[in-house]
């Protein structure tokens, strides 16, 4: 047996052949990618796909957004009972002011006029707490189908949150009182995982994904 055999395949390839059982070989100084002539994919981003980046879509929200949300579940619970609870003072101050009237001499009773006030301004937060709870609510709904809209007014929600827990944070550690800090820093903690929830690299993803 000839190694110089056309048809040997133990022989040298003729001239001009490359080797590679009937597969393009890839030219000189040119690596070749995936093997058998199919291009590498490329990498996979474990959040998905966001803005500038590659990767699959993200198919379920994250974990810390979900974590804001039952947050904001939890914060329009404290507020809608806030809300029923200055509902109730008004209508106390409003009793108090019809006995004030009832029992006063003459029209310009102080004490009903005190009433009316309180009543009306326990009214005006109540509905400032009401109103606020149904943002929360409404938030968190959005979450599963919301996009840049709600992504934004929920950092802006956050932070302004994470603002007024800190003030109660201040005032509660400046009254030295323990039961005075308690309240405030788990308001700090919700307001500040909320607001960084949806501008982390998985949130981004999470509100930029495509929506068929």
């Amino acid at each position: 047996m000839s190694f110089g055999e056309p048809n040997n395949p133990y022989g040298q390839p003729p001239q001009g052949q490359q080797p590679g059982y009937g597969y393009p070989q890839a030219p000189q100084g040119v690596p070749q990618q995936g093997g058998y002539g199919y291009p590498a994919a490329p990498p996979v981003s474990p959040y998905g796909a966001y803005p500038g980046g590659p990767g699959m879509v993200p198919q379920s929200m994250p974990g810390l957004l979900t974590t804001a949300r039952v947050f904001l579940y939890l914060i329009a619970a404290v507020q809608i009972l806030a809300g029923i609870l200055y509902v109730y003072a008004a209508s106390i101050a409003s009793d108090a002011s019809d006995l004030a009237s009832d029992y006063g001499s003459g029209s310009d009773n102080p004490f009903e006029d005190i009433g009316d006030f309180a009543a009306g301004a326990a009214i005006v937060l109540a509905l400032i707490f009401l109103g606020l709870a149904a943002l929360s609510i409404t938030l968190a709904v959005k979450f599963g189908s919301g996009g840049q809209g709600v992504r934004i007014t929920t950092v802006i929600y956050g932070a302004l949150g994470t603002i007024v827990g800190a003030i109660g944070l201040f005032i509660g550690l400046d009254s030295g009182l323990a039961t005075a800090v308690i309240f405030p820093l788990i308001w700090v903690t919700f307001g500040v995982i909320i607001t960084l929830a949806p501008v982390v690299p998985s949130g981004t993803a999470w509100f930029s994904r495509p929506r068929y």
